[in-house]
């Protein structure tokens, strides 16, 4: 196996696959010490047989042969779990894949649970096996050995097969329209569009105050602004343990700064410390009016903790009985806002989900339908 390094190869390689109906691809990369993903493997295979694998670090190749595929409106590009693969192409194209399509996703929909690994689907569905040895390569060195490229190269050889398979189930039981909703986060630019300003949202967590808040975002942007710059993990500029911390207690000195237990010893009196104190002084200014405390954030009340154990086992029997993974189906934050409003605004009240389990939710809430055990199984019923 050789490693495509010229872009002449890599053109005459993406005008084959072009011609396919569908090509798989994946890719491989290092992100440990970085902000931004390294791009250091590109893998692709079609139906026809032929398998490639881009060497994206070698000098001179340009990879907009590779681009102009992911464009390509005629093929269908397969991933499995693409949320990454897709974040690299966005950054290197400021494009994403289309006609797109996550086995993963769709395997939830077919009824092999949520989330399932790529072996797994391999496993039960390609019925072959793969040879792990290589998982945890160093895929930035150079040069890879034969097992490591077999390895690769797997990733996108099995994943044909497992495309054909979801994608004739999800003919036969007419659920293709249940990925649209999931498929359309995935190819949206704003999932991958690192806006500092909204950073603060994936530490959020129960912060109730809005003065808390106002904090953690200027702290959560100033973090996420000199990440990027400097592209380092986040970690590397401040733990997220300490940014909760400092939007907690708020503090606006020097020595109100070194009493956290997650600021390390002389950290207060930093460029970067003064930096932290500057953000925390913004988030003192802003307007407190216009925070709002995140829905998740909320505790729900009306003591409706019950009735959303009992939605929870309502999900889960009807996703057994229907084949498909609860996941897809609804959140824990809809049940939760289903037992609190009848008309909340969730996706399990629209459409598809509705139909299959929010009508049914509804009716549970309401005293109409009841869940009993029978032989071990739990089932439910209309009562009159």
């Amino acid at each position: 196996m050789e490693l495509i390094s010229e872009t002449q190869a890599l053109s005459d390689a993406c005008a084959r696959l072009a011609a396919q109906s569908f090509v798989t691809v994946d890719t491989e990369f290092m992100r440990e010490t970085t902000y931004y993903p390294k791009l250091c493997l590109i893998q692709m295979a079609g139906p026809d047989g032929f398998a490639c694998l881009v060497d994206p670090l070698a000098k001179g190749l340009d990879l907009k042969p590779f681009l102009d595929l992911m464009a390509d409106e005629s093929t269908v590009k397969v991933f499995h779990s693409a949320r990454q693969d897709l974040e690299i192409i966005w950054l290197l194209g400021g494009l994403l894949p289309h006609p797109f399509f996550d086995t993963q996703v769709a395997a939830m929909v077919c009824g092999y649970g949520d989330s399932v690994s790529y072996e797994q689907l391999v496993n039960d569905v390609a019925k072959a096996r793969i040879d792990k040895s290589s998982r945890f390569t160093d895929w930035s060195r150079r040069p890879l050995s034969d097992a490591q490229l077999a390895y690769a190269l797997s990733d996108v050889t099995h994943l044909v097969t497992i495309y054909q398979v979801l994608a004739a189930e999800l003919v036969r039981t007419d659920r293709g329209l249940w990925l649209d909703e999931e498929m359309a986060v995935l190819t949206s630019p704003e999932t991958y569009q690192a806006d500092p300003a909204l950073a603060w949202r994936r530490l959020s967590g129960r912060m109730r105050k809005p003065r808390e808040i106002a904090v953690l975002m200027e702290v959560a942007g100033w973090r996420e602004a000199e990440a990027q710059s400097r592209n380092v993990p986040r970690g590397r500029i401040l733990k997220d343990e300490a940014v909760i911390d400092i939007a907690t207690a708020a503090p606006r000195s020097v020595e109100a700064l070194g009493r956290l237990r997650t600021i390390p010893a002389g950290f207060e009196r930093s460029r970067t410390g003064a930096e932290i104190l500057a953000a925390v002084e913004r988030g003192f200014v802003r307007d407190l009016s216009q925070i709002a405390v995140p829905e998740r954030s909320r505790t729900r009340g009306g003591g409706n903790g019950a009735l959303v154990d009992l939605l929870k086992v309502l999900l889960k029997a009807v996703a057994e009985a229907e084949g498909v993974a609860p996941k897809i189906i609804a959140t824990v934050d809809d049940l939760e806002a289903l037992a609190d409003d009848d008309e909340a605004d969730v996706p399990v009240l629209q459409g598809w989900r509705r139909s299959l389990f929010g009508d049914k939710a509804l009716a549970l809430k309401h005293g109409r339908m009841a869940l009993s055990v029978e032989r071990g199984r739990v089932t439910v019923r209309t009562l009159a």
